[in-house]
This record gives C-alpha cells, sequence and structure tokens, in this order.
C-alpha cells in the first residue's frame, strides 16, 4: 500500500505492521494502556489492515482519575508514587490485562514536554510495563527510559516505537 495512505510517520507504520503479523501468526491478542502517547500505539496498531485480528483494546488513560476509572488503580498508588512510576505503569498493564482477553498488554506512562518534568523525572522520561495473561502478578515487568527532551512529537513517537518493539510476542524486556 502507498505511504500516502497513512497518516503516521512510515517508520511507525512498519513497526505496527511487524507486531500485527507476528502476533497474528502467533494467534495472540494485544491492548494498550497509553498516557503520555495519548492514543498514538493504539492508531498506528489500527492503520494496518486486519489488525482486528489482533488488537483487542487501546485504553488513553491520560488524567489520573482515568487511571483509576478504566484500569482499577488504587488512587493510593498514583498518589505515593506518582502518575510517572514504575509502580503506576506496572498496575495499568495489569489492568489492561484484566479488563480485555488480550494475551499481552503493555503500559505507557512519562513526560513528554515541554513542560512538567523534574529533576527525578525531567521531560523525556517514559515508564513502560508489559503483562502477560495469565503470568503471575509480580512477573510484569516495567523499565524505565529517557529519551531526552527532543520535543513533545519526538519523545511521543520514541515512546509509540519502543512499546510497539514491546508488542512483539518474542520480545524479552530489557
Amino acid at each position: 500500500m502507498n505511504d500516502q495512505n497513512y497518516c503516521l510517520p512510515p517508520e511507525l507504520i512498519a513497526a505496527a505492521r511487524r507486531v500485527i503479523e507476528a502476533n497474528r501468526a502467533a494467534g495472540l491478542r494485544v491492548a494498550l494502556a497509553e498516557s503520555c502517547t495519548g492514543g498514538l500505539v493504539t492508531a498506528a496498531l489500527t492503520e494496518i489492515p486486519g489488525s482486528s485480528d489482533v488488537l483487542e483494546a487501546g485504553f488513553v488513560t491520560y488524567s489520573n482519575e482515568s487511571k483509576s476509572e478504566l484500569l482499577g488503580i488504587s488512587p493510593d498508588i498514583i498518589d505515593t508514587f506518582g502518575a510517572v512510576s514504575i509502580a503506576v505503569a506496572w498496575a495499568m498493564a495489569r489492568g489492561a490485562v484484566a479488563k480485555t482477553n488480550a494475551d499481552i498488554a503493555v503500559a505507557i506512562t512519562g513526560i513528554a514536554g515541554p513542560e512538567g518534568g523534574s529533576e527525578k523525572k525531567p521531560v523525556g522520561t517514559v515508564i513502560f510495563a508489559r503483562a502477560l495473561s495469565g503470568a503471575d502478578p509480580d512477573e510484569i515487568v516495567a523499565d524505565q527510559r529517557n529519551f531526552g527532551d527532543l520535543g513533545r512529537g519526538a519523545v511521543r513517537l520514541q515512546a509509540a516505537l519502543w512499546a510497539l518493539e514491546l508488542l512483539m510476542p518474542d520480545t524479552s524486556f530489557p
């Protein structure tokens, strides 16, 4: 298909295509719980024809309230650790798996900028978590990346690309 038929960057479309094809071949369904990416990963997946074979759900939980209401995250976790934390990403991924029929869920929370950063969590800090259906909740893993202050759009793009890598069925979490 011609690239002009897509509204997202070519590298994001290529990564989404790999995720759809690999998970379709493995017979797996995926879900996303997105905050700082605002649904960008889910949008990339839906650009691929036949994505309904693989994409189960996408939650855009930008506010703390939506994280609690849609994904079942205790407000105490958010208050204690902050929305951009490994604890919240872990709970987001766990909530996405629990509330869907997905086999794999990836959560993304971060600070895309230009404001909102701090010394401990500068702009460009993004935290990811990956959960597998049926896995021990303690086996849900999370990791923090700092993409740097690349500008809001570039941070979101880098976060979306990394999240797509984590949706590959044979990817081990670093």
